[in-house]
């Protein structure tokens, strides 16, 4: 019960003609809250001490 390669292409095609003209601000913005993310993820790694690693 999977659509087919037709249907998901009408599907496309219509979320594209809806919201194409949102689509590259909505772009912009998960990129720039992605590079975000990566620097938290960053200076946490940077701010964790050494010392309480396992040995």
């Amino acid at each position: 019960m999977f659509p087919g390669h037709w249907q998901i292409l009408l599907v496309l095609l219509v979320v594209l003609l809806l919201f194409g003209n949102r689509l590259p601000m909505l772009a912009r913005s998960l990129g720039a809250s992605l590079v975000e993310f990566k620097k938290g993820v960053k200076e946490i790694d940077d701010a964790k001490p050494e010392d309480n690693k396992p040995s």
